[in-house]
């Protein structure tokens, strides 16, 4: 029979590493925990005593930074004090009633369609759980996961990282954006090759530029490049060319009163997959499954309205 070896560091201690690592400070810690600087400095100490490992650089008057084995070991404590939470959950019978905080990640073009609904439908289903969100382009979700500030994270399945794991939601077809007196707004579905000599308005972020140019057989006109969704929608609306997009807003009115016409597109185009992330390997809480389960139930209601 094996043998586990002996931990001389407690949960509260480990709470007192990652939260002085995050904030980057002992005196950020203390305010944040409303503990005596000295005992969090002690506790600290006291991990890496045993550890037998440096886990953090204090700066005079700069904070804190973590060595290559603190930022390994904050993430694995990230982790682990999550899954303390859980287990502590389940044996006050709290299991079929979840409580705890779910830190999830959403890429930013995906979240005015969806986030908003299907955080009230988490709630409704899991009120005890409160919900913190982080926001950002494919890659900052990326990092999010990998390094423990996120347990799933909404997001375009673009080049993803190999160590994440993904569960499919839905599928996001690419449709060409006009303005209501374009000489196609009417079409029943257009081709790129009718819009080749016309300029176009590129919704340009990191990972998607690179799928919407892959669509066209040659370089499109770029005439305007913008990272706003929005902006590309006013644009496109004011006259000054078509955009190439795959989230439908459920009005063809932009922000400064103009209109759009969404048209689709009669070419043989790949959607873009829209999927739940999560880091491969590492067990789900409870809290993280429960958000799976609720995604998928969502966008399965969503493809049959």
């Amino acid at each position: 029979m094996g043998c586990v070896a002996d931990v001389n560091f407690t949960l509260v201690q480990l709470r007192y590493f990652v939260t002085a690592a995050e904030l980057g400070s002992m005196t950020a810690a203390s305010r944040e925990l409303m503990v005596a600087q000295s005992a969090i400095s002690a506790a600290i100490a006291q991990v890496e005593r045993e550890l037998g490992v440096q886990l953090l650089i204090r700066h005079h008057a700069r904070g804190l930074s973590l060595t290559r084995s603190g930022e390994r070991f904050l993430v694995e404590a990230r982790e682990f004090l999550s899954h303390a939470a859980a287990l502590a959950a389940s044996a006050r019978g709290l299991a079929g009633s979840l409580t705890g905080e779910l830190a999830i990640g959403c890429v930013t073009t995906l979240a005015p369609f969806y986030l908003s609904r299907l955080l009230r439908e988490f709630s409704v289903r899991h009120p005890g759980v409160r919900v913190t969100v982080a926001e950002g382009e494919v890659s900052a979700m990326e990092s999010a996961l990998l390094d423990g500030r996120c347990e799933v994270a909404l997001v375009y399945a673009i080049d993803l990282a190999l160590d994440l794991d993904v569960q499919p939601l839905t599928q996001a077809r690419p449709y060409v954006l006009l303005a209501p007196g374009h000489r196609l707004a009417g079409a029943d579905a257009v081709s790129l090759a009718d819009l080749a000599a016309e300029p176009m308005i590129l919704l340009d972020l990191p990972r998607s530029r690179d799928y919407f140019r892959a669509l066209y057989t040659a370089e499109p006109r770029v005439r305007f490049r913008t990272s706003s969704y929005e902006t590309a929608r006013s644009l496109v609306a004011g006259g000054h060319g078509y955009s190439i997009l795959n989230q439908r807003a459920l009005t063809d009115q932009t922000y400064d009163g103009g209109h759009v016409v969404s048209v689709p597109i009669s070419d043989d185009v790949p959607p873009l997959d829209v999927v739940l992330a999560s880091v491969r390997g590492v067990r789900p809480t409870a809290r993280a499954s429960a958000f799976t389960e609720t995604c998928q139930a969502f966008f399965t209601a969503l493809a049959d309205t």
